[in-house]
């Protein structure tokens, strides 16, 4: 799913990555942990073609070569990859609903599928009261689940999410936790970027890398110093509501 090695990168003389290498196996939950400043958002950036990879002898992403990789190819990466804003990036003035359907309507989906799976995904995030409320209107936290709907609604293969629980507390942070481990239970690979300890003990079961001043090493962390696992399956209407293209 992901295979980098030594890869590098440097914005003018600072080098926000050094000699990075990781890997992430279909299926797998990795926490990518590390204080502000470490490189956790610019390896994300790189990893969904928002950054170009120059240097470094390997980086795949779902089959694509990013090292390979030209401008009108990272839509077709980014059809393969659903990503997490630190910054949300919704658009305050449309709907929940709007902005979690835009991720499908680029994608050219017939309406009655786009209708089906917004509401599906909607459900599962416990926003489908919300979903013709503008956005604007919302709370940090909802606005926040609105985010992680229009990422997943695509059925990507691969998830990538930057501090999500950023600036939430802990009750909400375990609750956007848990709905990632459902998507993850559907079937997506999932590389979540964390400084926050205590989100850690969520996911007992997913690999940690730690990355500090743009390197990356293996953290050893025991299932039971990081608790039980918190996950319960997709209802089952919600999963074939979701089923279908992507």
């Amino acid at each position: 799913m992901v295979h980098l090695e030594r890869v590098s990168f440097n914005f003018g003389k600072n080098w926000a990555l050094k000699d990075v290498s990781l890997s992430l196996d279909k299926g797998e939950f990795l926490f990518l942990t590390g204080p502000s400043g470490a490189g956790k958002t610019t390896l994300m950036r790189l990893l969904y073609g928002a950054l170009p990879v120059t240097r470094g002898m390997k980086a795949e992403v779902c089959g694509f070569d990013l090292k390979k990789l030209t401008r009108s190819r990272i839509p077709k990466l980014r059809r393969e990859i659903g990503v997490v804003f630190q910054d949300f990036k919704i658009l305050p003035k449309r709907t929940v609903f709007a902005n979690v359907a835009l991720a499908l309507e680029v994608r050219g989906t017939p309406r009655n599928l786009i209708e089906r799976r917004v509401r599906a995904v909607l459900r599962v995030l416990k926003l489908d009261d919300k979903a013709y409320e503008a956005c604007e209107r919302l709370s940090g936290g909802e606005q926040q689940r609105v985010a992680i709907a229009r990422a997943v609604v695509v059925n990507p293969k691969l998830i990538l999410a930057d501090e999500p629980t950023g600036n939430l507390d802990m009750g909400l942070s375990r609750r956007l936790i848990e709905v990632f481990k459902q998507f993850h239970a559907y079937g997506a690979s999932i590389i979540m970027a964390t400084h926050n300890a205590e989100v850690l003990h969520m996911v007992p079961e997913a690999r940690v890398l730690h990355l500090d001043d743009g390197t990356v090493c293996e953290a050893q962390c025991s299932v039971e110093s990081r608790g039980e696992p918190l996950s319960r399956p997709i209802d089952q209407d919600a999963s074939a509501d979701m089923e279908g293209e992507g």
